[in-house]
């Protein structure tokens, strides 16, 4: 099947699609703060502390393998078929997360969230982006970004509410009664896609993906645990890469076609989503354990430092469509580019013994710069792309933002610990004696000082380096075309 652009006469419900694809997209976006929140009461029960990684790290695998997957799958089948597909597996592994009798079950039923997760965010993005004008889409997907905020203030508050009035099951089964609603609106109201000609998913290119992302995020996610071990992964990723694009270039319907990397707008937001990625990383994994470790602030004080990132999303997100319309593509995501790095450059102002408002500042700066360059890497990634390949252009982006993440967590990681491994040798988990409060108060004023002020410094050097990313964003800008920005049909050119 064929994906053709939709015109809103063909789609005379559209608001009620896009209701259903933003119930879809807050169903995904609420997953990974929800059970957050719950995990301290869920290993309670079931024990395994120490698997508790594999929790979050299986499912972002499973995702991650299966984005560009389905991304292809619906430019070749259908965007509802395919939707309903991967909302069907997520609803399937929430129901089986709920009765998980051990924690090595709750990780396997992760894994099959994850697979199925990875169709709702780019197929419920496509969706939107077929029965939407080019110009309509600069505002509709802020109205998308929206979702993040409000799942990222959601969802720790209702994952403490469930399990503290009801079972820690309910945490994943909320998800079901949103997610068939979601399908019985897009069941409804979108229509299917036009049959043509057969199509066959590149199996062999599928096969060689699904490797060589596995074994990348292992070996990035598991860094600090295998050492020099993670050396023979990143071969295998390597090799299985090489032997994917091989796969790639005869293929007759290959997974990624050759007319996504033909185009500047789609390379330049590919490179911006991995380098997003990877400086998000440095705000949300790491300014919350400089506010509670380095500035003493409480878990709720580190948590509404970090909510501030996703207040500055969707408010900037919303405002980029018009920018976007009245400047360029070019120079919205310039003044995104900007953001970010003026946040990054504040976190290095963040200092022991100041007030939170410094982190606080660059927290929601990071976030209105994540906003303007998100939204516009993907407007302007479906609006390059042909309507027969905007699926997996769309999934494309997503998921050089998730490669970025994982490598982000690598990077920032690696000098952290090297840091703290130079200023504090022997000292046993010194950032654990900071955050945790029975451990800090035990520790006299002198080494409290002397700790807080070396993994001040340590930290400092985690920040310097997403600095340095957010830096190199600048590159992506460099590659998106000067004068382009949303155009009617009627009026756009010759597409790069």
């Amino acid at each position: 099947m064929k994906q053709h652009d939709t015109s809103s006469n063909q789609v005379p419900h559209r608001r009620l699609v896009l209701a259903a694809c933003m119930l879809a997209m807050f169903m995904a976006a609420i997953e990974v703060t929800i059970v957050a929140t719950a995990m301290p009461t869920i290993i309670g029960e079931l024990g395994g502390f120490s698997l508790l990684g594999w929790v979050f790290a299986v499912y972002l695998l499973t995702q991650a393998i299966s984005v560009p997957i389905y991304g292809r799958l619906a430019d070749l089948y259908g965007c509802r078929r395919m939707f309903f597909i991967g909302t069907l597996i997520f609803l399937l592994g929430s129901v089986l997360c709920g009765v998980a009798p051990s924690m090595l079950w709750l990780i396997l039923f992760r894994a099959l969230q994850g697979l199925g997760g990875g169709a709702i965010m780019p197929i419920a993005s496509t969706i939107i982006a077929h029965i939407y004008s080019p110009v309509e889409r600069s505002k509709v997907q802020g109205y998308l970004s929206s979702v993040w905020g409000i799942s990222a203030i959601v969802g720790p508050l209702l994952g403490a509410f469930i399990v503290q009035h009801f079972s820690w099951a309910l945490v994943f089964w909320i998800n079901v009664p949103i997610g068939i609603v979601a399908m019985l609106m897009l069941g409804r109201y979108l229509p299917a896609a036009e049959k043509g000609h057969p199509h066959q998913l590149d199996l062999a290119g599928t096969g060689w993906l699904t490797l060589s992302v596995s074994a990348l995020l292992l070996a990035l996610l598991q860094a600090e645990a295998l050492g020099v071990a993670m050396l023979p992964l990143l071969a295998v990723a390597l090799a299985a890469g090489v032997m994917l694009v091989r796969r790639e270039r005869r293929a007759p319907e290959p997974l990624f076609p050759l007319a996504l990397w033909q185009s500047r707008v789609i390379v330049a937001g590919n490179i911006g989503g991995l380098i997003m990625g990877a400086v998000l990383m440095g705000i949300s994994a790491f300014l919350p354990t400089f506010v509670q470790g380095v500035l003493g602030g409480t878990p709720l004080e580190a948590g509404t430092t970090l909510a501030l990132v996703s207040i500055g999303w969707p408010l900037a997100s919303t405002l980029s469509g018009r920018l976007m319309l009245a400047t360029s593509y070019r120079v919205t995501a310039l003044c995104g580019a900007l953001l970010l790095i003026a946040g990054s450059l504040i976190l290095l102002l963040v200092a022991p013994g100041q007030t939170l408002w410094w982190a606080r500042l660059a927290a929601f700066t990071v976030g209105a710069g994540m906003g303007l360059s998100n939204t516009t890497y993907l407007v302007s990634v479906q609006n390059a792309a042909e309507a027969n390949i905007r699926g997996i252009a769309t999934a494309s982006t997503m998921f050089s933002r998730l490669i970025g993440s994982a490598l982000g967590t690598a990077i920032l990681g690696a000098t952290l610990n090297l840091n703290l491994q130079q200023r504090l040798p022997g000292v046993n988990d010194p950032v654990q004696q900071l955050m945790d409060g029975a451990q800090r108060t035990a520790l006299g004023s002198d080494r409290l000082q002397w700790l807080t002020e070396q993994v001040a410094v340590s930290l400092h050097w985690v920040f310097v380096a997403a600095a340095v990313m957010a830096v190199l964003t600048l590159v992506s800008v460099w590659l998106m075309p000067g004068r382009q920005r949303p155009v009617e049909p009627e009026a756009e050119g010759s597409r790069p």
